[in-house]
């Protein structure tokens, strides 16, 4: 669970120089030459550098001052920093758009908001300026596949609101924000937590996650008013607390990391309806800890879950076309309290954003799914989000 910063004042436009981001600057880890795994080689570009983008807070002690900006190196996954972009308050999620211009924010704050940043090939950056959500503690948001709405979820008060995509990647006023007011909250809990926002792969049904209320809800976005409509409910085990959900690429199956019981619950999703059925929960490959987020590979082979307190990473073989998860085994994470994961566009790399030790880590991927360390931890002030841009 997060603790929500102060709230803080609107954010200004403002442009500067990013010429660290796509150029890199001065190294921060040891290279590290290793082989390229067999899945990936026939799918992976040539090597290059690419960017990294790195959410934080920036009112907590050590916390960083904006978006930190990185580069990796796609052979070796060694991590290089870059300058921050700053004038961007508590930035803990990062959703980048569709097209790749603009990248969005929540500010996990009392006065909860969403920012949107424009990304210029040229390595400078503009703050389009923020947006309330109307609720307090954001933690989660994403950008509809149309890249015309914003979608974002407030942990505190337990709701999720809707904002408008403009031409220019900048955001309107709020269309929708709907609160999670039943069922009741799950034992131990005190009211709904909305947790993440996330469009399932048909398009067509918006998924919420809320830890309080230990329920997934489906929505229908209708997509030329910006307005949410529940069309369904997925009861998860009391006081599980779902915290975020992953879809398997062929959209039939769903995995959640549930934070409270310390549990992965593979699910089945029907595209045509957007109903979610849960199944039982299943181990983490650790007695105890705090689930974060799963991640899938894209070829769908591979599921990896973030485990908090263990500080381990846990590798799962996705089987029955993805309606089943094996464990497999778990590897350390490299830093303390893996907050998120993220693989790279080629499912080559995975990032773990570790927050309690204000590191990223990388590790290669290897053919059989397995995880090796690559190159040294990056620092990173209470590193709590990482995203690999293509």
């Amino acid at each position: 669970m997060n603790a929500a910063p102060h709230p803080s004042p609107a954010l200004p436009s403002r442009r500067s120089l990013l010429g660290g981001l796509l150029a890199g600057a001065a190294l921060a880890a040891t290279p590290a030459a290793l082989a390229t795994p067999a899945h990936a080689s026939a799918r992976r570009a040539p090597t290059a550098t690419r960017p990294l983008l790195l959410g934080t807070y920036t009112s907590a002690e050590g916390g960083g001052t904006g978006i930190g900006t990185a580069t990796y190196d796609t052979a070796t996954g060694t991590i290089t920093p870059g300058p921050v972009i700053t004038g961007v308050e508590n930035p803990s999620y990062l959703a980048l758009h569709p097209s790749g211009a603009t990248v969005y924010a929540v500010a996990e704050q009392d006065a909860g908001a969403v920012t949107a940043v424009a990304l210029a090939p040229d390595g400078t950056y503009e703050v389009l300026g923020t947006r309330p959500t109307g609720g307090s503690g954001p933690t989660h948001l994403s950008v509809h596949p149309t890249g015309r709405w914003l979608l974002s979820a407030n942990y505190t008060s337990g709701s999720v609101a809707v904002h408008p995509i403009a031409q220019d990647g900048s955001l309107g006023e709020r269309t929708d924000l709907v609160t999670h007011s039943s069922p009741p909250p799950g034992p131990g809990q005190n009211g709904p937590h909305a947790h993440q926002i996330v469009t399932a792969p048909d398009g067509g049904h918006v998924l919420a996650v809320d830890l309080g209320t230990d329920t997934v809800y489906t929505y229908r976005l209708d997509e030329s008013a910006g307005t949410l409509t529940e069309v369904s409910r997925a009861a998860l085990a009391p006081g599980s607390g779902p915290r975020h959900l992953t879809f398997h690429p062929g959209g039939r199956s769903a995995y959640l990391a549930c934070e409270l019981d310390n549990t992965t619950v593979v699910c089945a999703y029907d595209p045509e309806s957007g109903t979610l059925t849960p199944g039982p929960g299943q181990s983490t490959g650790s007695d105890t800890g705090y689930p974060a987020q799963l991640v899938v590979t894209g070829d769908g082979s591979y599921a990896y879950l973030a485990n908090r307190g263990p500080n381990s990473l846990t590798r799962y073989a996705v089987e029955d076309g993805g309606a089943a998860l094996r464990l497999l085994d778990t590897v350390p994470a490299g830093g303390d309290w893996p907050r998120q994961l993220a693989l790279s566009p080629d499912s080559s790399l995975l990032f773990a954003a570790n927050q309690r030790s204000s590191t990223v880590t990388a590790f290669r991927i290897g053919s059989d799914g397995s995880l090796a360390p690559a190159g040294e931890p990056l620092p990173a002030p209470v590193a709590v989000c990482v995203l690999p841009l293509p």
